[in-house]
């Protein structure tokens, strides 16, 4: 399992890393779109719906409304908004787990969240690429998550006791969420210092990055949610070693969107 990790990292790795931050524009759009279209395709299974005709239904019928979005940017500050009011509504989601089941609206309404689970991570990051200083906006949101995410396994692994939610991700704990967000604000705290921003836009910045990071383990555990509401391990198989894509993305659909209001927000871009 280790050595199929490493060499799915291996070739993934330089893909990600073009795609990201050397394609620009229309280009950088079908790049997202791609990744959010094969999550579309996991994201119908985790609904309840096995057969394939359904799940590649599913996911043209996203590549249709990304269609739509790349050629109506008004819509994006609306769908952010929206991605943002779901991001909330999904921490409650998760904290009453499973009693909050009767509210998904069935499989039915489970593609309608996949929906407000895919399409605003897209369009954050088709509106941070257009930003000043895009890439770099873009590389900073994935460190926080990523430094989050490491921070949490290892202080999970030596501190680890008070479950963080034992009936969606029993791996989890309180310990491994605080020293995964303590990591973030760490890295935040020094980039601060490096670029010499004032107290006041150092403090907003920690805040900032608080509620990505914990925005991004509500991401986390509302797949989690649905994987075990599902009776399933990860989303597919298309990553040897990994599972499948939203097994890897699920905290970005959720701290992309965030990020990127907050940002606007704070006046750093418009649409």
């Amino acid at each position: 399992m280790l050595k199929q990790r490493i060499i799915t990292a291996a070739i993934l790795l330089p893909i990600a890393l073009i795609g990201f931050f050397l394609l620009e524009g229309l280009a950088f759009a079908l790049f997202i779109g791609l990744v959010v279209s094969l999550g579309a395709w996991e994201w119908a299974r985790l609904a309840g719906f096995a057969g394939q005709p359904v799940r590649v239904g599913y996911a043209l019928v996203v590549v249709l409304l990304l269609a739509l979005l790349y050629q109506a940017p008004a819509l994006a500050p609306w769908l952010l908004v929206a991605g943002g009011i779901w991001w909330l509504a999904a921490t409650a989601l998760v904290l009453s787990y499973p009693d909050s089941r009767r509210y998904w609206g069935g499989a039915p309404g489970s593609l309608i969240i996949g929906l407000l689970v895919l399409l605003p991570a897209w369009q954050a990051l088709v509106v941070l690429k257009q930003w000043q200083l895009g890439n770099w906006l873009i590389l900073a949101v994935m460190v926080l998550v990523w430094a989050a995410d490491i921070g949490a396994y290892f202080s999970g692994k030596r501190f680890g006791r008070r479950k963080l939610a034992p009936q969606v991700s029993p791996g989890k704990s309180w310990e491994g969420l605080l020293g995964g967000l303590l990591t973030s604000l760490l890295i935040t705290f020094c980039v601060g210092l490096y670029r010499g921003w004032s107290v006041g836009e150092l403090v907003l910045a920690l805040l900032g990055a608080a509620l990505v990071v914990l925005i991004s383990v509500v991401g986390d555990l509302t797949e989690s949610m649905f994987k075990r509401s599902s009776g399933i391990k990860d989303s597919s198989q298309l990553l040897p070693g990994h599972g499948g894509v939203m097994d890897r993305i699920d905290s970005l659909t959720a701290a992309v969107p965030v990020f990127a209001l907050l940002l606007w927000m704070a006046g750093w871009g418009a649409w």
